[in-house]
């Protein structure tokens, strides 16, 4: 297999020689470097290239030249490699883009039925961990067959995630998807400084901090980095980006910028239990193994409630998907979905699937979405013309046979049965802190009581025992913390999330200097 390919132009010889040189220089080890004279040469290059298979990941172009200008020869080199994006900063664009980068004959191939549920799972798991991969609906793809028939793999064993080598895993889990992959489930120090459960925003904010800052921290999560915002299709208003940025995108850099920084980073590793002893956090994991640290930040957000209509039970995994929409878009190009739910998240999925589906339909109790999502979300889905907005309906039932088929929706007091392919889920949210140990107080609702919001709580008496108040973020338990949608009264976007996890790393200082 050939390198990815960096393509620049320029009538001007020297020019095109300093600038075919300073690639080269910089970039050789991982591209090929090829030169054009001129924008007609340059098309010819890139038809010839795609001919060939390889790979284009970048061009480079003069703007005035004679004959076709350095514009026409972008707009032009889309009409053969779609996905070309021309990107003010090189090495940006090259890290976005070897990001999702997969040969054609290489990387790990996932071969499944779209409607069964252990393939949604490695599907999801494998994109919100940033791992290539290409999926193969037997469906869909019937050339599948001789593959799992050359490796001995029968229908009941799918799905099944084939590496470069050739081997394969047979109906696998997450983890065990992740020890094949090498990475690390197991922690390099026996004493840390902060481990920080969940890898929203929040968590990813405060590990960037406590590393930066000489903190041995450890990052842990049960699913992937990113949390519920490292699914969305884009989110438009995070300061620095002005044309937006997906989650995957956000998380990306996130993860890579606190593992530069020193933090390590445990996926997936769920913490199913806490407990104090002489100051020290005792974290039990659900393969029963302990980690030892002197705080530690409660970052795990929200999941969702199981929705109570009929028929969604059975049909999760199999066209039911929770907080989800980009790893499965793809699979519904030209079909029709609904959407569940008014916030920013279900505004950003009814985006991206309009991308791929014919009919999108967003189903909201409420007469509007502007009470509950962000303007500019508004503003794109009236201009969407496949997407329509069902105000003040809900789902009563989902049907079908072995996957979703048809749905039945509640208008006021009527009701009406529609074909839909998929449903997607996002309301019904409560805050993940059933783990936390029972000295840690929290609202009605399950979200974790900080700061001074404690002195709200009759049992904050009896379970703060420091002769001091807590710090802002701490809990009713001396050196945990809580930052990002788990705590009461924070605020549900992502930058504040972030901004809770990095002030999170200054309370943890303050702590370890009072003990």
């Amino acid at each position: 297999m050939n390198k990815p390919v960096l393509l620049v132009v320029d009538d001007d010889a020297q020019v095109l020689a300093a600038v075919r040189r300073d690639l080269r220089a910089r970039y050789r080890e991982s591209y090929t470097i090829v030169s054009a004279s001129s924008g007609e040469e340059a098309l010819a290059t890139i038809r010839e290239l795609k001919a060939r298979g390889d790979s284009l990941a970048i061009v480079i172009s003069d703007q005035r030249m004679p004959g076709i200008q350095g514009t026409d020869v972008l707009a032009q080199s889309r009409d053969v490699y779609p996905l070309e994006r021309l990107f003010p900063v090189v090495d940006d664009l090259l890290d976005d883009w070897q990001a999702e980068y997969l040969p054609e004959a290489k990387g790990l191939r996932l071969v499944g039925h779209q409607w069964s549920p252990r393939s949604h799972e490695i599907k999801d798991f494998l994109a919100g961990n940033l791992i290539p991969y290409r999926w193969l609906d037997v469906a869909r793809n019937p050339d599948t067959r001789s593959l799992l028939d050359a490796a001995g793999i029968g229908a009941g064993e799918l799905p099944a995630l084939f590496f470069e080598d050739g081997s394969a895993l047979r109906n696998p889990e997450p983890r065990q998807v992740a020890e094949r992959l090498g990475r690390s489930l197991s922690a390099t120090h026996d004493l840390y400084d902060l481990v920080i459960v969940g890898a929203g925003p929040s968590g990813l904010g405060a590990a960037v901090y406590g590393a930066s800052e000489g903190l041995r921290t450890l990052l842990l999560d049960r699913h992937a980095p990113g949390g519920q915002a490292g699914s969305s299709a884009r989110i438009e208003n995070y300061l620095g980006f002005p044309a937006g940025v997906t989650g995957s995108e956000l998380t990306r850099r996130a993860v890579t910028q606190a593992q530069r920084l020193g933090a390590e980073f445990l996926v997936p590793l769920e913490v199913t239990g806490v407990s104090i002893d002489a100051g020290y956090k005792h974290l039990t994991l659900s393969d029963g193994r302990e980690i030892l640290t002197r705080t530690m930040l409660a970052a795990t957000g929200m999941e969702y409630r199981e929705h109570p209509a009929p028929g969604v039970a059975a049909h999760t995994g199999a066209g039911v998907y929770y907080g989800t929409a980009t790893t499965e878009a793809p699979a519904f190009s030209d079909r029709r979905v609904l959407v569940i739910g008014g916030g920013n998240s279900a505004g950003q999925a009814a985006m991206y699937l309009a991308r791929y589906a014919k009919d999108v339909q967003i189903v909201v109790r409420r007469e509007s979405l502007r009470d509950t999502m962000s303007q500019y979300l508004v503003d794109q889905i009236e201009k969407t013309a496949n997407i329509r907005l069902r105000a003040r309906t809900e789902v009563e039932r989902v049907e079908g046979s072995g996957h979703v088929e048809r749905v039945a929706l509640k208008l006021d007091d009527a009701s009406q049965v529609e074909d839909v392919d998929a449903v997607f889920v996002f309301i019904g949210t409560r805050p993940r802190s059933d783990w936390l140990p029972a000295g840690v107080l929290r609202d009605p609702k399950g979200f974790v009581l900080t700061g001074r919001d404690l002195f709200t709580d009759g049992a904050y008496a009896r379970t703060w025992k420091e002769p001091r108040e807590p710090l802002p973020l701490e809990t009713s338990v001396a050196g945990v913390f809580a930052a990002g949608d788990i705590r009461a009264g924070a605020m549900n976007r992502v930058a504040s999330a972030v901004g809770e996890g990095s002030m999170a790393v200054r309370f943890v200082h303050e702590y370890l200097a009072l003990t």
